[in-house]
């Protein structure tokens, strides 16, 4: 199947919004009173195709993105996507969130679906066991970027779960450059993705 056939979660921009009201710009915490007026907006979530998605900015796609940092050091993962990686756009740029589009799963509840796409992603990318990453992620904001193309039909959850960093197992590495960086360095990183550049006051 291809990328663009993925079935994806979406909520249209006015609800999430609620007509503007609750816009914002770049990254908030989830005790900012917008996050918990948007997160009430997620059950009115509808599943669509992703290509016919990916033009359409009447709708925001659900987008997880976590910050991994090791339990010990509190060092933050931090990677590079190189040439013949994922997005053409996003090629040399780095990132400290690992996530992706949000799918459907039967039998569960919004808050239930959310976190278990959040923690298949971290699964996926680094190879922490996901029933590990389930139990130990936690939801801690949004990231709205409306000034990029790409930004205005996604709106980001962003989660942080804490691993032992032995543990990763980087599936793609001939394709992703992985290091540990404390806080200091990591916040010195000069060409970060947009979303990661948002979250450089929390890594």
């Amino acid at each position: 199947m291809s990328k663009w056939d993925e079935q994806i979660l979406v909520v249209e921009r006015n609800i999430i919004f609620d007509n503007e009201k609750n816009n914002f710009y770049g990254f908030i915490p989830k005790s900012d009173e917008k996050v918990s007026n948007i997160r009430k907006t997620f059950s009115n979530y509808q599943v669509k195709r992703r290509g016919d998605m990916e033009e359409d900015p009447s709708y925001k796609q659900l987008i997880s993105y976590t910050l991994v940092k090791d339990k010990k050091t509190g060092n933050v993962l931090v990677y590079t996507r190189l040439i013949g990686g994922g997005e053409a756009r996003l090629h040399g740029k780095s990132s400290v969130g690992i996530g992706g589009h949000m799918n459907n799963v039967a039998e569960k509840n919004i808050d239930e679906i959310l976190k278990i796409n959040a923690s298949r992603e971290v699964e996926e990318e680094i190879g922490i066991d996901f029933q590990e990453v389930l139990d130990n992620i936690e939801f801690i904001g949004l990231i709205n970027d409306d000034k990029e193309e790409v930004g205005k039909v996604h709106i980001g959850l962003v989660y942080i779960v804490k691993v032992d960093k032995e543990k990763i197992n980087v599936t793609e590495d001939d394709t992703l450059l992985v290091e540990w960086l404390n806080s200091d360095k990591a916040k010195n990183i000069g060409n970060y993705e947009s979303w990661s550049e948002f979250l450089k006051p929390i890594m």
